[in-house]
């Protein structure tokens, strides 16, 4: 098994105390996840919750500079709010108390027009409003044209426009947003219309701003573009799943590969090669973003010698020290 590179403090350091249950089980994850990319094969990561405004973008940025990613899979909210992040940060405000909020003390942040994420508000104005009116442009323009685009890939054309330069609040190579804009990095964004542009989109429908609804492509066109990226890149290279957190940005991808087997009848089409889950869902009462990895052998999804690992902890924590024993740092 291949090890990081020597003297790199926080990697020396996960290597040197992260010895046993949750902790030992990070290790060899990320172990797992280099001699998957080291043996030629592929990895997409899915990101659920809210770690773009947990700003994983932080580490996620270089692991796509890197080529350590091959493909994400997010929900709308990750994907719109490390742009959020890019453009606003100055003006997000941190509520470390947030737990002794009253109903009153939330109203407040309401009237202020501040949206809380746990720990963290967001401004409506610099953030949301301010990627609307530059995504509305490109809507209307694509609509006018007749053309159709998936939600990353509007989010790609206005990143790469400039448009928001002049707004940058951050590092821009702390923006894994923008880093996947560069290298046109695959995503797939399942609901994205479960998300703060996508209720913008609808919006804009409504008000005849935008008169074809398919000028953003639709989740099933995201799931059929997804089953001839699977075919084509497994004929080569194995590809893995490594998931942080639960909900659809991990259910829907994962269900690629028995609907080829049992659906399109490719049975040749290999599963998927590698799989860690990130999670503290309890794997009972109804918690299906919980399964456990040997459940998903019953799907017809993972395989009985497919690399598997859970992590039962908090994803803010633990991703970050994932990739950093990944980058060598």
């Amino acid at each position: 098994m291949s090890t990081p590179p020597a003297t790199q403090p926080v990697s020396d350091f996960i290597r040197h105390h992260f010895r046993h249950f949750n902790a030992a089980a990070l290790v060899d994850a990320a172990d797992g996840y280099r001699t998957h990319l080291a043996s030629g094969g592929k990895m997409m990561v899915t990101l659920a919750g809210a770690m773009s405004t947990a700003e994983l973008g932080l580490s996620l940025a270089e692991m796509i500079r890197q080529d350590k990613i091959h493909l994400i899979s997010c929900t709308g909210a990750n994907l719109e709010e490390d742009v959020f992040n890019l453009v606003a940060h100055d003006h997000y405000e941190r509520v470390p108390h947030y737990r002794q909020l009253s109903p009153q003390d939330e109203q407040g942040l309401l009237d202020r027009h501040m949206n809380r994420v746990t720990d963290t508000c967001i401004p409506e104005a610099e953030a949301m409003r301010r990627m609307e009116a530059a995504m509305l442009e490109f809507w209307t323009k694509a609509d006018a044209a007749g053309e159709q685009y998936f939600p990353h890939e509007f989010f790609y054309q206005v990143l790469l426009s400039g448009k928001y330069e002049e707004f940058y609040q951050i590092d821009p190579r702390n923006s894994w947003m923008l880093a996947a804009a560069e290298k046109n990095l695959p995503i797939v964004v399942p609901g994205w219309e479960d998300s703060t542009l996508g209720n913008m989109f609808a919006a804009a429908v409504i008000r005849g701003d935008v008169r074809n609804v398919h000028t953003v492509r639709t989740g099933i066109e995201y799931m059929t573009w997804l089953a001839e990226f699977y075919t084509g890149i497994t004929a080569d290279s194995s590809l893995g799943m490594f998931q942080i957190g639960g909900g659809i940005a991990g259910d829907f991808p994962i269900c690629v590969v028995p609907m080829l087997h049992q659906d399109l009848e490719r049975t040749s089409v290999p599963l998927w090669g590698y799989f860690c889950q990130i999670s503290d869902s309890t794997t009972s009462y109804g918690s299906y973003s919980g399964a456990v990895p040997n459940e998903k052998i019953t799907w017809g999804k993972l395989g009985t010698e497919t690399p598997k690992y859970i992590i039962e902890s908090d994803a803010t924590i633990v991703a970050p020290l994932v990739f950093a024993t990944l980058l060598g740092w």
